[in-house]
């Protein structure tokens, strides 16, 4: 299926959505697990979009409906975009307020909306520009000191599957992927190098959680050079982090309920979750 295919999918209604916050955006929507088991592991997902207002949890939807008919409690997670400018890529601080919000509402919100998750078997994953903020929510403990979203302790997760992520923002913006939108996710030229790391995955390593990469050779939104940079990044700080690059996949597939490239990202999920 091809890119615009896979953003074009009919969007699949949640079995229940709850706020974390007042604005409109502040929302977790939840897909209860099939099968009969009595708890099921917790999924949390993050779309993409270059963190652009134009693209919201619904395009993930079928992927998050996906991992919900193969067993997982999933919880998609939407968050503020964009701007007051059209087009503007995220919103500074308000993004990572909302990542940060979610992450911490969320025991208790799974807890009314989805008693059929086991919050103790949790995997965060996400797609693109969810990637990068799926790698960060699990890094809050690894930001720097006064960063108003770090936490003391490293959180209880089974693990993070990042799919195409933008995981090493520097190297991104290097490279001019997604258009300007890293450099805008930042705010610009002139706060970039500053806020990059409080933001940056690739600067927030070790994390000393279950961490893998799965990514597209033939991606050209994401390109596979941003993936293989995280990675060593890790290695550098003493960590290990998987990867699992996939001939002749572009960036789309991986959350094609119909692809082969979205079936290896669900037994990355599975490997961790189990």
């Amino acid at each position: 299926m091809s890119d615009d295919a896979v953003l074009a999918l009919p969007p699949v209604t949640p079995d229940a959505s709850a706020a974390y916050g007042a604005h409109p955006d502040q929302v977790i929507d939840f897909y209860a697990p099939a099968g009969t088991a009595p708890l099921a592991p917790l999924v949390v997902a993050f779309h993409g979009g270059v963190w652009r207002a134009a693209y919201d949890r619904r395009h993930l939807s079928p992927f998050a409906a996906h991992l919900a008919r193969r067993g997982f409690a999933v919880a998609s997670v939407e968050y503020r975009r964009g701007g007051d400018e059209e087009g503007t890529a995220g919103r500074w601080p308000e993004t990572f307020d909302d990542v940060a919000a979610a992450m911490d509402a969320l025991p208790g919100l799974v807890a009314a909306h989805l008693p059929a998750a086991d919050p103790r078997r949790t995997v965060l994953t996400g797609h693109s520009a969810g990637g990068q903020l799926a790698l960060w929510a699990a890094a809050r403990h690894e930001l720097p000191a006064d960063a108003p979203w770090r936490t003391p302790r490293v959180p209880a997760l089974r693990g993070v599957v990042a799919l195409a992520p933008l995981a090493d923002l520097a190297l991104a913006r290097e490279l001019g992927l997604c258009g300007d939108g890293v450099l805008q996710f930042l705010g610009g030229d002139a706060s970039f190098d500053a806020r990059r790391p409080y933001a940056d995955p690739a600067a927030l390593v070790p994390t000393g959680i279950a961490t893998t990469v799965v990514q597209g050779r033939a991606d050209d939104v994401v390109t596979p050079d941003v993936a293989e940079s995280y990675v060593a990044a890790a290695a550098k700080a003493g960590e290990v982090v998987g990867l699992t690059l996939l001939t002749g996949v572009g960036h789309f597939g991986l959350i094609d309920p119909s692809a082969d490239a979205c079936a290896a990202a669900v037994e990355e999920i599975e490997q961790l979750a189990y």
